[in-house]
């Protein structure tokens, strides 16, 4: 399977080296497509001499930071665009480990059409993380089950790899969420499409360098997103219901 593992950048200049060095040699066979939104540390620079000695190694370079869904978005775009098997997503910031990628490339390989590299799953693990943020992730996962009635433990994980196949079917041109309620909304398409959607455990390590990119507004975003699609869920459910007795009646 033609791999290519997309990575969003701005402002990783210090940790994205490391990362990309440990994507290549845990997984040889695999590319990598740096997603920088115009990072003034000088990020995509830095991506583009790392390209320059590697051919495994792209940059695509965005003029501004538009949210992480966006900059996967613009990802997905360029690996289908050449025909690349299987689609990873990444963190530059080494809370996702490399080093794990080939459990989720397996899960791929025995037929999943979207593997989530999950923390809240028996075998899953956080590192270094501080129990407020524990508490928001569990609360938020525990949310998105009872608004969506998703049967994942970890909806929000945003370590995962899809299937090229499984990308065309979703239909990306209708995703408007570009905060981290992106890894939801993907999450909740391929089940809702019918597609093989397996959790497996990760180990997630709270980033060493660099700042973290969660805010009030991602997390108020997640909210009221997810309370829409919940609400349009019940009332598609609910006409249906109607729908039914109808014909019931008539027959």
């Amino acid at each position: 399977m033609r791999t290519l593992v997309v990575t969003p950048t701005y402002n990783e200049a210090e940790t994205l080296p490391g990362v990309v060095q440990r994507i290549l040699a845990s997984v040889p066979s695999a590319d990598v497509l740096v997603v920088d939104d115009g990072s003034p540390d000088g990020t995509g620079a830095l991506a583009d001499a790392m390209s320059v000695e590697d051919a495994r190694v792209h940059v695509l370079h965005r003029l501004a930071k538009n949210g992480l869904g966006a900059a996967y978005l613009a990802g997905f775009a360029w690996g289908l665009q050449r025909d690349y098997d299987v689609l990873v997503e990444m963190d530059a910031d080494g809370s996702h480990q490399p080093e794990e990628l080939g459990r989720l490339l397996e899960a791929v390989g025995d037929g999943a059409d979207l593997v989530l590299g999950a923390r809240w799953v028996d075998g899953g693990a956080v590192r270094n993380w501080p129990l407020r943020r524990q508490l928001l992730s569990r609360g938020g996962n525990l949310y998105v089950r009872m608004a969506l009635g998703l049967h994942l433990r970890d909806a929000t994980a945003g370590y995962r790899a899809f299937r090229a196949e499984t990308l065309r079917r979703i239909d990306l041109e209708e995703v408007a969420s570009r905060g981290y309620t992106f890894q939801i909304d993907l999450a909740r398409r391929t089940v809702r499409a019918g597609l093989d959607v397996r959790e497996v455990p990760i180990t997630f390590v709270e980033r060493e360098a660099g700042v973290s990119k969660m805010t009030g507004d991602i997390v108020r975003e997640a909210v009221w997103r997810v309370a829409v699609w919940g609400a349009r869920d019940r009332t598609r459910w609910l006409r249906g219901v109607v729908s039914n007795r109808e014909r019931t009646r008539e027959v």
